[in-house]
């Protein structure tokens, strides 16, 4: 897709957080938006499991800076304690936050997150391809409003 700098600074730029047992689903997830021209900031699946300290720096910083340029962060749970971290970095400089579980499990008082429930925080329960229909129908929003 050939895009002006104009048109790239439009674009919604997105991040998706999980653990590495969801690779798959982050891919999938993530072609789809790319394909409807969103802007992938980082691509974390093509990493292997870090095996230092310095590698887990390296990749840290890169997931960090990628949370504060999207505008969008997609959080697929189950995920781990660096999704976690992420979806914090997230909300504390107000992004839009999807939350997705595949079931109700992400409502279930006794194992849910306090944080789950924030306002700005979108839960998508469903399928992969729901959750992909939300992100793209609230971007379509946000571009009305200008």
């Amino acid at each position: 897709m050939n895009v002006d700098k104009g048109q790239e600074e439009t674009r919604v730029k997105f991040y998706v957080a999980s653990s590495f047992k969801n690779k798959d689903h982050v891919r999938y997830v993530s072609e789809q938006l790319r394909n409807q021209g969103y802007i992938h900031t980082y691509d974390w699946t093509v990493n292997e499991r870090a095996s230092s300290l310095k590698e887990l720096r390296e990749i840290g910083q890169k997931e960090k800076e990628a949370v504060m340029e999207a505008d969008v962060l997609i959080v697929i749970l189950p995920a781990g304690k660096g999704s976690h971290i992420e979806y914090g970095i997230a909300l504390g400089l107000g992004k839009t936050i999807y939350l997705y579980s595949e079931d109700e499990q992400v409502n279930d008082f006794e194992t849910t997150s306090t944080f789950y429930h924030l306002s700005g925080v979108e839960k998508c329960i469903g399928t992969f391809d729901e959750l992909v229909a939300s992100v793209i129908a609230r971007g379509e929003e946000s571009k009305n409003v200008y």
